[in-house]
């Protein structure tokens, strides 16, 4: 019978141009995760770089069996005896670049992996310009991995707007769903907190996203602001700022089965066609 409590933690961190530090920094926070009792530890969204220069990537990024960040948290989980969630890091991936998560077991092999899906392609009201799209290439398949406790849905940043996403992996039977994150300030302050209560709130389950913070070496933002939240929405640690840092919460999960209980939204379901009523919109000639 798998347990159904353990202390969940997220790294918070502020990665930079360095590949060796950032290596360090998350290395220290999973350390201090599992020194203060998790036995469940995840790191943000591009953990081993945050770099926005293309050249400048495809410079330091290698294939995943030269990637020494991932060398370094395997041995790391070893060494803890944690489970280690690697929120993503960029590996290559023929011409692009793959933005990719990883699950690391106690025994420091790799349980499961998860390439982003959604690609941050957008034109935002204060001039910043993001194509994710000419650097990295997208993933298509979504992944839930059995752990000691539960099944665990994995997905990365900007996934947390697509909700079908998370219905899906929740009706895979997934009972904790992650979103590691390298949020922009600006959507981060206006939309972070909303949209991870409301995917744990829609699918009953835990939702844990470890988050970059601060302003980095290559001059973005990044909100910050990591959180666990429980299955009724419940905000159970909030890192409260920008500033690197480790934060933890107990995650009980038969919560999950009395949110669902007393919601049963993923019970009801319909399959539905959609009528649209009135004049025809004629494309633009």
């Amino acid at each position: 019978m798998r347990e159904r409590r353990f202390i969940a933690a997220c790294v918070q961190m502020r990665s930079g141009r360095e590949l060796g530090a950032n290596r360090d920094a998350a290395v220290a926070g999973v350390r201090e995760g599992a020194g203060r009792g998790a036995a469940y530890i995840q790191t943000p969204e591009m953990t081993s770089l945050v770099e926005r220069s293309r050249e400048r990537l495809f410079e330091r990024v290698t294939t995943e069996d030269q990637d020494a960040t991932l060398a370094s948290l395997r041995q790391t989980a070893r060494d803890t005896g944690a489970m280690v969630h690697i929120g993503s890091i960029a590996v290559r991936s023929g011409d692009k670049i793959a933005n990719r998560a990883y699950l690391i077991g106690a025994d420091g092999e790799i349980l499961a992996s998860y390439d982003k899906l959604h690609l941050f392609d957008v034109d935002l009201p204060s001039g910043e310009r993001w194509r994710e799209s000419a650097t990295y290439t997208s993933g298509a398949c979504a992944v839930v991995v059995a752990t000691p406790w539960a099944m665990l849905g994995l997905t990365i940043c900007y996934d947390i707007r697509f909700p079908a996403l998370y219905r899906s992996l929740a009706e895979a039977g997934a009972e904790i769903l992650t979103a590691p994150a390298c949020f922009t300030r600006q959507t981060g302050e206006a939309h972070w907190h909303i949209l991870q209560r409301a995917r744990a709130i829609e699918t009953g389950a835990f939702l844990i996203s470890a988050a970059q913070g601060g302003v980095h070496e290559d001059g973005r933002e990044t909100f910050g602001h990591s959180l666990i939240v429980d299955p009724w929405g419940r905000v159970l640690a909030d890192a409260g700022g920008s500033e690197p840092g480790v934060l933890l919460a107990e995650i009980d999960l038969t919560q999950v089965a009395d949110a669902r209980a007393r919601i049963p939204a993923l019970q009801h379901q319909r399959a539905f066609t959609v009528e649209r009523i009135g004049p025809q919109v004629r494309a633009a000639q």
